[in-house]
């Protein structure tokens, strides 16, 4: 069967001063519909750039990116992304930004509204829907920017590292709520990280990348049950797992 996300032999090279750099090299992926995939691996190993191109935002040097049965040559309209830094405008307040990918679509104001307040519920910011983001946590920001993702209803949310700038405490509780939305949903999630425990948290599947160039090393089932205890014996035995598949590329960097 295929996916909903196919990456179809998919390379990057960037030109330098110093010459070409390979940042890609020959990426088959398939992602399921309401599929929950985690790219993981290390810093600069190519996940980001990988989620860049099937957004559309940057173009393969190779291969091809399939969304919906079509080839991608831009943006998709069946796809959002959300990324480590919200991008919130700073004078709207949290309706207003929520809703601004709708008024750019052109969607009229009625359901503009409607779709805002439904996204601010399952998102637990009614409370905050006339507060400005310098008035909100890291975290309440970051939930204003998953819910303006997710007015549009995507099919596929494409997520770059979002919870990487937070705390533990509150990282876990955006796991949580990330995944509540996703089960409430079931939209198809692409999810860089280079943490291993977010990963297995997260996943139904896990796509371990290898650096220079970025390559697909291993790609792992999580057949663990929801929720899943991260103190648990099958979850520790799959998160060592994974810390071994990534040990030849470690080189003394830290994987959380």
């Amino acid at each position: 069967m295929t996916g909903f996300i196919e990456c179809r032999n998919v390379g990057k090279t960037y030109d330098s001063a110093s010459g070409a750099v390979e940042a890609l090299r020959g990426i088959n992926l398939d992602c399921a519909p309401g599929e929950f995939v985690c790219l993981l691996g290390l810093s600069g190993c190519g996940k980001s750039t990988l989620l860049q191109i099937i957004a559309g935002l940057e173009s393969a040097s190779d291969g091809a990116v399939v969304i919906g049965g079509h080839e991608l040559d831009g943006p998709s309209p069946l796809t959002s992304v959300v990324f480590q830094d919200h991008g919130l405008f700073p004078w709207m307040t949290v309706r207003k930004n929520v809703a601004f990918n709708m008024k750019a679509a052109g969607v009229k104001p009625a359901e503009r509204a409607a779709r805002a307040d439904e996204l601010l519920e399952m998102t637990g910011l009614t409370a905050f829907a006339d507060r400005y983001p310098h008035e909100l946590s890291g975290g309440m920001r970051q939930r204003v920017g998953i819910a303006r993702a997710l007015t549009t209803r995507p099919k596929a949310l494409l997520m770059d590292e979002p919870f990487g700038a937070l705390d533990a405490q509150t990282r876990g509780h955006l796991q949580e709520e990330l995944l509540r939305i996703w089960e409430s949903q079931r939209t198809t999630v692409l999810f860089v990280t280079h943490g291993i425990d977010e990963a297995v948290f997260l996943a139904d599947r896990i796509v371990v990348f290898s650096p220079r160039p970025g390559r697909i090393s291993a790609v792992v089932d999580v057949d663990l049950p929801r929720p899943r205890d991260p103190e648990s014996a099958g979850f520790m035995a799959l998160s060592r797992s994974l810390r071994h598949k990534l040990v030849p590329d470690l080189q003394g960097a830290p994987l959380g």
